[in-house]
C-alpha cells in the first residue's frame, strides 16, 4: 500500500526543490554573467588599447573598424545563412581558440597590418560567441521564449557585456605600463574561461530547468536532441521565407533603437595636463595628453555597465514605446560633443570645466546605450512563440534561437557604421583644433 505523504513531508519536499530551483538559477546567472564578461572584454581591450596599437599619423577610427567588421560578418553570417542544428560546444571550443590566436598576433607582432589581422581574427571570434551565448540561452527554457530562465540567462549575459567594457577599460588602464607586447600578452589568456564556465559552473547545458513553477519536473537531453521536446525524426529548417517572416515585424521595433548607436569622438576630446595645484583629484588620473581617450573609455564602459545592469538589479525596464528614446539621446550628444571638440562651451584656461562637462556627457551617452542593449533583449524575451509552429517544439526552437541571435546584426552595423564615420571626423576635428592654436591631436 503506497505511501501518503503528510502535509509536513508536502512542504519540505517544495521547499527542497524551490531551493535546487533557486540554486540553478544562481549558477545560471552567474554562468551567463561570466559568458558575457569574457567574450566582449578583449573588444573593449583592444579600443582602449587603441592609441598604442598603431602609428600617431593612423587614425584610431580604423581599430574600430577592424574590431566591429569581422563581428558583424559572424553575426550576419550564422543565424542568416547556416541552418539546422547549432553545435554549442564546438562553437565555444572555436571562439576560444580564435580569440587566444587573435591576441598573440598582435602581441607578438608589430606590423600594422598583423595587428589589424590579429584584432579582426578576436572580433570574429566575440561576434560569433555572443551570437552563440544569446542563443544559448534560449535553450534553458521549455516551450516558451519567454520564461524566467531565459530572461535571467539573457539579462545576465548583457550584463557581464557591461561589465566587459569596465574590467577591458580599467585593465588595460592598469596593464598598458607594460607594453602591447606583455600587457596584450597577458589578455590572451582570458577567452579560456570560456569553455571552462561552459563545462563546470553552468547548469547542464542541455538540460532545461523548470519553467516558472518549481515543482515541474525536468527532462534531461542532449546536444542531439532537440531542446523543447523530443528529437524530431524529420530535419527541420528555417527557409530564407520564414526568416523574413521572424525579422520583418522586428526592423522597426526592436533593431532601429539598436542600430542607432554612437561610439565617437572621443580620440578628440583632449585638454592641457591638469596641474596639481588647481586640479588636485584629476591631476592624480591625468599624467599626460594620452591619457584622455582611456579616460573617456572607463567613463562610458563604467555607465554602460550600470545601466545594462538596471533590470538585473530590480529596476523597471524602459516601456515599449520609449525604446527609441535612448538612441535620440545618444545623437544629442555626439552634436554636443563634436561641438565641444571643435570650439569648445569653455575658454583654453577653463579646462577643468570641460573635462567635467565632457564627463557627464560621456557617461549620459553610456547610460543610454546600456539601455538600449538590454531593454531590447528583455523585450524580445517576452514574446510567446508564433501560435502557428508551436506544436512543432524543434522549429519552435530554431525560431527562438534565430530570433534573439538576429538582434546582434543591427547593433554590430550602427557600432560599424559609427567606426567608418569616425575616420574622417577625427581626422576634420583635428584640424579645426589646429587652426585655432589647439595642437594636442598631432601629439597622439
Amino acid at each position: 500500500m503506497p505511501r501518503i505523504q503528510s502535509q509536513e513531508d508536502l512542504l519540505e519536499d517544495t521547499t527542497r526543490k524551490t531551493e535546487g530551483w533557486k540554486k540553478k538559477l544562481r549558477k545560471l546567472g552567474l554562468s551567463f554573467f561570466l559568458f558575457g564578461l569574457i567574450n566582449n572584454v578583449l573588444y573593449v581591450i583592444i579600443l582602449s588599447a587603441a592609441l598604442d596599437l598603431v602609428p600617431p599619423s593612423t587614425p584610431k577610427g580604423i581599430i574600430a573598424f577592424c574590431n566591429i567588421f569581422p563581428a558583424l560578418v559572424a553575426k550576419l553570417g550564422w543565424p542568416y545563412f547556416l541552418k539546422g542544428k547549432i553545435r554549442y560546444t564546438r562553437r565555444i571550443l572555436g571562439c576560444c581558440l580564435l580569440s587566444f590566436i587573435g591576441m598573440l598576433v598582435v602581441a607578438l607582432y608589430e606590423s600594422i597590418y598583423a595587428r589589424l589581422l590579429g584584432i579582426s581574427l578576436a572580433s570574429f571570434a566575440s561576434g560569433l560567441g555572443e551570437l552563440t551565448f544569446l542563443q544559448l540561452s534560449t535553450t534553458y527554457s521549455p516551450l516558451s521564449c519567454g520564461r524566467t530562465q531565459r530572461r535571467v540567462s539573457a539579462l545576465y549575459f548583457a550584463s557581464g557585456t557591461g561589465a566587459a567594457g569596465l574590467v577591458g577599460a580599467f585593465l588595460w588602464w592598469e596593464v598598458r605600463g607594460l607594453g602591447v607586447r606583455l600587457g596584450v600578452g597577458i589578455s590572451s589568456i582570458l577567452p579560456f574561461v570560456l569553455p571552462i564556465t561552459y563545462f563546470f559552473p553552468a547548469p547542464t547545458s542541455y538540460t532545461p530547468l523548470p519553467v516558472d513553477e518549481p515543482d515541474v519536473s525536468v527532462v534531461g537531453v542532449t546536444e542531439g536532441d532537440t531542446l523543447l521536446g523530443q528529437p524530431s525524426k524529420v530535419p527541420v529548417f528555417l527557409s530564407p521565407v520564414d526568416k523574413w517572416r521572424l525579422v520583418k515585424p522586428m526592423l522597426l521595433k526592436y533593431m532601429l533603437p539598436l542600430f542607432c548607436v554612437y561610439t565617437g569622438v572621443a580620440p578628440t576630446l583632449l585638454y592641457p595636463v591638469p596641474s596639481p595645484e588647481r586640479y588636485g583629484l584629476i591631476s592624480k588620473i591625468i599624467h599626460s595628453i594620452r591619457d584622455y581617450y582611456p579616460l573617456w573609455q572607463l567613463v562610458y564602459q563604467s555607465t554602460v555597465f550600470i545601466s545594462r545592469s538596471s533590470i538585473s538589479l530590480g529596476l523597471p525596464p524602459l516601456p515599449a514605446k520609449l525604446l527609441p528614446m535612448p538612441a535620440v539621446v545618444q545623437f544629442v550628444i555626439l552634436i554636443l560633443l563634436v561641438f565641444e571638440s571643435a570650439v569648445g562651451f569653455f575658454s583654453d584656461d577653463h579646462e577643468g570645466s570641460s573635462i567635467a562637462l565632457v564627463f557627464i556627457l560621456i557617461s549620459i551617452e553610456g547610460i543610454c546605450g546600456g539601455l538600449a542593449y538590454v531593454n531590447v533583449f528583455y523585450r524580445i524575451n517576452q514574446e510567446r512563440p508564433d501560435p502557428s509552429t508551436v506544436d512543432d517544439l524543434e522549429r519552435t526552437k530554431q525560431e527562438c534561437e534565430f530570433k534573439i541571435g538576429s538582434l546582434g546584426f543591427s547593433d554590430s552595423s550602427g557600432i560599424l557604421l559609427a567606426s567608418l564615420l569616425a575616420v574622417p571626423t577625427e581626422i576634420q576635428l583635428c584640424r579645426t583644433q589646429v587652426a585655432r592654436g589647439k595642437m594636442f591631436c598631432k601629439g597622439l
